[in-house]
């Protein structure tokens, strides 16, 4: 496996070799593949800034929305609603206080007819 060379990854800029007689050549190619570079990063970060912008104002438009919250737990009833409820529960709790009065009928056995 051979180790990685320079300009071998993306955005990466390959650098000239460096002769000595070319030494001036090759740092003002390298200057102006700077230059070429930091001008793409410029146009980038508008790029980002204008998404970032554009992500705040999104952010800031949907905190204005009212969301519509669904009721967990106990439901609150109107005054009408806990009277009826009041009533039904009257009727059953009467109901059964009737039900536990009531004696079993009489059955006549043989012990109790002699």
């Amino acid at each position: 496996m051979s180790s990685p060379q320079r300009g071998d990854f993306p955005g990466d800029v390959a650098v000239p070799a460096v002769t000595p007689r070319g030494k001036r050549i090759a740092s003002v190619l390298v200057a102006m593949e700077i230059r070429t570079f930091i001008t793409e990063l410029y146009k980038e970060k508008t790029r980002l800034d204008r998404v970032i912008a554009s992500l705040e104002q999104i952010a800031e438009d949907s905190s204005t929305i009212p969301f519509a919250v669904s009721r967990r737990g106990r439901k609150f009833m109107s005054l009408q609603e806990r009277q009826q409820v009041s009533e039904r529960m009257r009727n059953y709790w009467a109901g059964r206080k009737a039900a536990e009065n009531v004696e079993p009928p009489r059955v006549m056995t043989a012990a109790t007819a002699a």
